[in-house]
């Protein structure tokens, strides 16, 4: 399977901003879609991200795609960021931007149209060693933009396996809470923190634990330490390898199978004919998300 590489300068990775989830995975599909057509990114061309390469990516009901992705856009154009860079001097400059200069939803396409702003697109496209990569594969099971804001922090030291200390309010501003949001710490940690980590404990390539820092009675700031999956990674990939894996003809057989079983009803559409069902079914199957899901229904209509 080809891998879809997310590049971000760690100026970005490190910058204080507010994304939530259906907003954080446009951006991301975005960078892939600039990386993958070889179009790049830059402050004029628009990139186009379509409803079924986010319902494919992150698993994700057609409808709900369509009106998350509809309401992303009205969000995203007002969304801003916050970084620092140093001067010629080597003082601290702080700058704010937009994420995006223009976005736009074509409703009978289902496709989304975005121009990054100027400031953001250095960030983005620069490649240098103080960038981070990370598959996409990694965020797509994650469901709290918060786990996706943690994992992006934590991989930025994946060289030590180790954060340095960050103050509380620091990374409140990093992992995109609000001052209004989850004042007391208990509420941080039960909505925020460790919701945060056991999403990227189960889903991601990576385990990691927090430890927190006190003065006196109360908590400062926290640390956190991480250890790479290999070897669960790699026997999952194996079980992938040797899990479902269907040929074109087979995809285009089941697929007419499927098309007339009654327990495929919910994934039907309107009043679409059983060649119409099964031609999106065959999207369906090509899909390793889809096709796990489907597994049971195949071995009814014959996959052995």
């Amino acid at each position: 399977m080809k891998k879809e590489i997310i590049v971000k300068d760690n100026a970005l990775i490190n910058a204080s901003y507010n994304l939530d989830l259906v907003e954080q995975r446009l951006i991301l599909l975005a960078i892939v879609e600039a990386r993958e057509s070889g179009k790049g990114i830059n402050a004029n061309d628009p990139l186009e991200v379509h409803a079924e390469s986010y319902i494919n990516q992150f698993n994700v009901h057609r409808n709900t795609a369509y009106q998350s992705l509809k309401d992303a856009c009205d969000d995203l154009f007002v969304r801003q960021f916050s970084y620092q860079s140093l001067s010629e001097k080597g003082n601290v400059i702080n700058h704010k931007s937009r994420w995006v200069s223009e976005v736009a939803y074509v409703d009978n396409e289902a496709v989304v149209r975005l121009i990054f702003s100027p400031a953001i697109v250095p960030l983005i496209t620069r490649l240098e060693e103080q960038f981070t990569k990370y598959e996409m594969q990694q965020i797509s099971n994650l469901t709290s933009a918060y786990a996706v804001r943690l994992y992006e922090i934590l991989i930025a030291w994946r060289s030590t396996g180790q954060t340095s200390f960050i103050l509380k309010n620091d990374f409140r501003k990093k992992i995109g809470v609000l001052d209004t949001e989850y004042k007391r710490m208990y509420d941080f940690k039960k909505y925020v923190l460790d919701i945060a980590i056991k999403q990227v404990n189960h889903h991601t390539d990576i385990t990691v634990a927090v430890e927190q820092h006190k003065t006196g009675r109360s908590i400062t700031g926290f640390s956190f330490s991480f250890k790479q999956k290999h070897a669960e990674n790699n026997s999952l990939h194996e079980h992938k390898k040797r899990a479902l894996k269907l040929s074109d003809a087979q995809i285009k057989y089941f697929s007419n199978k499927l098309s007339k079983l009654p327990e495929m009803s919910k994934y039907s559409e309107g009043n679409e004919s059983y060649d119409e069902f099964a031609v999106r079914i065959v999207v369906m199957l090509k899909n390793p998300v889809k096709l796990k899901e489907l597994k049971p229904l195949l071995k009814k209509v014959g996959f052995q």
